[in-house]
């Protein structure tokens, strides 16, 4: 509506300055005229720049992620430096566990995103912000401006658990580079044979009665924990 006074009083402030005879009543009626179409550009302007008769609200929605990792040993957010300075993230991962294609935060500027560790679900909350008018008479005036439901910002809360790995894209390609290759992997067969064979030596001392179940036992929980010391240490190296 503000759009349709502010074309009303330019044409009746011409109206009244070039076609009533009556000067006094000409200059009083086009200044009438002109101060309401002044004021139709103030407030035009307040609406634009300031943001007159509108208000912030606020939508929230969530879903559970899962992770890009093709390794289901190793869960991982990978995420991708927007720019130079490395200020803005765009953070990859899968919104089912069977999804071929992986989906990502967006690239906007406005978007803020937040890890946080959690022991419940994986998963991104979303709040995003937007401009509303205030009540129907904001929108009387400034409906036709077609700045309703305008987007202002948004923010992701990432909740991953503590197995999760956080990596940049090429400190994650980085990782599976080494892991693949295999001088890595026969070095790390080698290691890891060495170490399994000396923790169950260490349990035999202590137990010489182990049954043959005991020692398998104590064979996988070597191997694991060599692995995951081996794996935590390769991702201090990449992330170096």
């Amino acid at each position: 509506m503000i759009i349709f006074s502010l074309i009303i009083c330019a044409v009746l402030s011409f109206i009244f300055f070039v076609y009533i005879e009556n000067k006094p009543l000409s200059n009083t009626l086009t200044a009438v005229a002109v101060i309401g179409l002044l004021t139709s550009i103030f407030f035009m302007v307040k609406n634009d720049h300031d943001h007159l008769g509108m208000h912030n609200v606020t939508t929230t929605s969530s879903r559970t992620i899962y992770s890009a990792s093709p390794s289901k040993q190793l869960p991982m957010m990978v995420y991708q430096p927007i720019g130079t300075a490395n200020k803005h993230q765009v953070y990859v991962y899968k919104t089912s566990a069977t999804a071929k294609k992986t989906t990502h935060t967006s690239a906007k500027v406005t978007t803020k995103n937040v890890i946080k560790r959690t022991t419940g679900e994986n998963r991104i909350v979303t709040k995003k912000v937007y401009r509303e008018y205030k009540n129907g008479m904001s929108s009387f005036w400034f409906g036709l401006s077609g700045n309703g439901h305008q987007y202002v910002k948004e923010t992701n809360t990432i909740y991953i658990n503590q197995n999760w790995t956080v990596l940049s894209a090429a400190q994650a390609k980085k990782l599976q580079k080494l892991t693949s290759s295999k001088s890595y992997q026969a070095k790390q067969k080698a290691a890891a044979m060495t170490y399994v064979k000396q923790q169950v030596m260490a349990a035999m001392t202590k137990n010489p009665t182990m049954s043959a179940a005991e020692q398998k036992k104590v064979t996988q929980q070597a191997t694991a924990a060599y692995q995951a010391q081996a794996m935590k240490q390769l991702i201090a190296q990449v992330k170096k």
